[in-house]
């Protein structure tokens, strides 16, 4: 009898993995334990403990892993998670700040500065629209909970401003209590909604975001699948073999969007809102490979190195395994 590898994979309950979790689709050789764990969890667990084989993890992390001697993982060219982050900056009206150029000078909260959501919109707004990284002062801590501490060590020019917020501080409180201006994030603040003041800095973000890919074709990337580079070394071939079920899961889940017969989802209009996603992005909008995404995987591995957060600007097949893509033609 075969022998199949027993390996542990932590991911969000996503519909792209859903086949891997419900044992549809099952990679050659390999038996995965899925645990559908928060994002915030997997990461602190997988970058403080080594605790999973395989774990979706925030590209920013991961990348930032590549500058140790001793990197303790590779990423396959699969991404679980992406999103246009124009629509996860909020600001407070009695800030002043009615565009972007106007965040200059201004106070900023972010849960972490190494966060892959910041470096894509501190990116997006120093490239597009002026407003340069060091040109605001950073308050790092969490969004609802006090005490949220950076996952990884940094080494900033002091250049950049970054003050952690108080053992007792939330940055949704002090947006809006007035603390700060504003708040790049990846989760809406609980302010949003409740208080009158603090709105989306771009607040027609689905036209803005449809004429940014339409620009420069990137959906941005956050997180990817990441091995144990000492299991990728000890057995070569469960890179393809992963990436292979992963395509075949996100397939299904492709088909599930486009399923007539009765709604998979709990949208009554999906069908008008599948067709829109595809107009504008594309047919294969989420499809994994590292050529598909070079452009992506560049434009994020040169914002992080902008912002301090790497020693080096590295290219695509240095932050994605490429052979985990690659495969035969008849």
């Amino acid at each position: 009898m075969t022998r199949r590898l027993h390996l542990s994979f932590a991911c969000g309950d996503y519909d792209r993995v859903r086949a891997l979790q419900d044992g549809r689709v099952r990679p050659e050789g390999i038996d995965l334990t899925f645990l559908p764990l928060g994002v915030e969890e997997t990461f602190y667990r997988q970058l403080r403990h080594r605790e999973f084989d395989i774990s979706e993890l925030s590209l920013s992390s991961y990348s930032m892993t590549l500058d140790q001697d001793d990197p303790p993982f590779v990423a396959l060219p699969v991404f679980p998670s992406r999103f246009f982050r124009h629509q996860s900056i909020y600001v407070n009206r009695r800030s002043g700040i009615e565009k972007p150029a106007d965040l200059v000078g201004k106070r900023v909260g972010t849960p972490e500065y190494q966060m892959t959501a910041g470096v894509w919109q501190r990116g997006i707004l120093a490239e597009e629209y002026g407003v340069p990284v060091e040109s605001v002062h950073y308050f790092t801590g969490g969004i609802e909970q006090p005490g949220r501490p950076e996952k990884l060590p940094l080494d900033l020019p002091s250049t950049v401003k970054i003050t952690p917020i108080g053992p007792e501080q939330t940055l949704s409180r002090m947006l809006a209590d007035g603390e700060i201006d504003a708040i790049y994030s990846a989760s809406q603040p609980s302010c949003m909604g409740r208080d009158p003041h603090i709105r989306h800095l771009f607040e027609d973000f689905p036209a803005v975001e449809r004429d940014y890919y339409a620009r420069t074709g990137i959906f941005p990337i956050m997180h990817v699948v990441a091995v144990r580079r000492s299991l990728a070394e000890r057995h070569p071939w469960i890179a393809r073999s992963l990436t292979k079920a992963f395509e075949e899961s996100l397939r299904i889940a492709y088909d599930d969007l486009r399923y007539r017969s009765a709604l998979k989802i709990m949208l009554p209009w999906l069908q008008e809102h599948v067709t829109a996603t595809a107009e504008a992005l594309g047919e294969g909008w989420w499809d994994y490979g590292l050529e598909k995404n070079r452009t992506t995987l560049e434009t994020f591995a040169r914002y992080q190195h902008e912002q301090h957060l790497v020693s080096r600007r590295r290219t695509a097949e240095e932050l994605v395994l490429a052979s985990a893509s690659d495969t035969f033609v008849l």
